[in-house]
């Protein structure tokens, strides 16, 4: 068997395990709430089982589809994507939930256009840098993707997603330097980018007080220091084994969004020390696999694509980690594969196919030798060797 058809296997293995048992902890974590506020103890459970067997459809066709052919669509991937998030916006389409509208509907199901957008800006980027890594040591080179990113994280900040936005911001970036940025140039846009940050976090009250819990959240228990208080509680309770599987305390209404984007404290709590550093040893392995398919790639097309689809897995699994922890102030960010969120979970696992076609892009070299761009695009990567 092939060395990159084991790469694929193994990977694919182990997205199924963490989609799995998700699927098992959403409903440790929700079963009493959703019971509570729903009648249904499955409620979380039967959305993300329907975003698995979407995500499944979604890999199974992004697995075959040559990543080639997504040059050709790259207009039309990060123009949908905007359009997606604008639509966030429009009466009678965008949902409202929490003081945030980042949410569209459409017959009857809701769709997060952020999740998209995230992959839509790597698929445009990885087109273009692709065809032009020669330009990027020059600003005007690197325009179009500080464009491109900069309108959707302008577009998803507005919704408002502070740790989108941050995911997003950090994916341009590693693309910028694994395409050839200058380190002037990340300097320079790195100052301002900083700037930004923090008036981004004095402007926004809400914001501001995420900051202060994070500083000291027991000078506010009962408020914005709430549920990092008891994220820590629900990990300290886990100890080095854990309390057991359905044995959590903190899903008792304690710990708010325990289903989604604090799942970890839960999985602390229910498996101890062990089983969390187990779990977060399958991300990295499966982060290693995606950068040995980066690496392994056959041209510069497939580098940037698993390149940016790695990062956007492990930017968000960090931040995620960061939070639940208090290492960061409190954002919500869902884990991949696990937290639940129909739209993230299918659109991961579309993400994961790209990833394999990428993976045996030996096999797809010849299909891609067939058009003039391509065979353009190979010489000038000879010439660049």
């Amino acid at each position: 068997m092939p060395k990159s058809k084991k790469i694929n296997i193994l990977l694919v293995c182990l997205v199924l395990f963490l989609c799995l048992f998700g699927m098992l902890m959403i409903y440790s974590a929700s079963s009493y709430s959703s019971d509570v506020l729903f009648g249904d103890s499955f409620h979380f459970v039967k959305k993300q089982l329907f975003g698995f067997v979407l995500g499944v459809i979604l890999f199974c066709i992004t697995s075959k589809i040559d990543y080639h052919r997504y040059y050709r669509l790259r207009w039309w991937v990060i123009s949908i994507s905007v359009i997606l998030l604008l639509l966030v916006f429009v009466p009678g389409i965008g949902i409202s939930a929490n003081g945030a509208r980042r949410w569209i509907g459409f017959a009857g199901l809701n769709l997060q256009s952020s999740e998209v957008a995230k992959f839509g800006f790597v698929i445009f980027a990885s087109s273009y840098l692709s065809k032009n890594y020669e330009k990027t040591k020059t600003f005007k080179g690197i325009l179009p993707i500080l464009v491109s990113g900069g309108i959707i994280c302008l577009l998803v900040i507005l919704e408002p997603n502070m740790s989108v936005t941050m995911c997003i911001g950090m994916v341009m970036v590693i693309m910028l330097i694994i395409g050839g940025m200058s380190w002037k140039h990340f300097v320079i846009l790195g100052i301002p980018a900083l700037c930004l940050a923090v008036l981004l976090i004095l402007l926004e009250p809400y914001r501001l007080d995420r900051l202060l819990a994070f500083i000291n959240p027991w000078a506010n228990p009962k408020e914005e220091g709430y549920q990092l208080i008891q994220s820590l509680y629900s990990l300290g309770a886990g100890g080095l084994f854990g309390v057991g599987l359905f044995n959590s305390r903190q899903k008792y209404l304690f710990l708010p969004f325990a289903e989604s984007d604090f799942i970890f404290a839960i999985i602390g709590e229910e498996f101890g020390l062990i089983g969390s550093i187990l779990i977060l040893s399958i991300y990295v392995i499966i982060i290693a696999l995606g950068i040995k398919i980066a690496l392994n790639a056959s041209d510069r097309m497939g580098t940037y694509l698993a390149s940016g689809i790695t990062s956007v897995i492990a930017i968000q699994l960090l931040i995620n980690i960061a939070v639940v922890t208090g290492s960061i102030p409190p954002t919500g960010i869902p884990m991949p594969f696990i937290s639940a969120g129909g739209t993230s979970l299918s659109v991961f696992m579309g993400a994961i196919g790209i990833l394999c076609n990428v993976g045996k892009s030996k096999e797809n070299v010849e299909e891609f030798k067939k058009s003039k761009f391509e065979l353009n695009f190979l010489k000038n990567k000879n010439k660049a060797k």
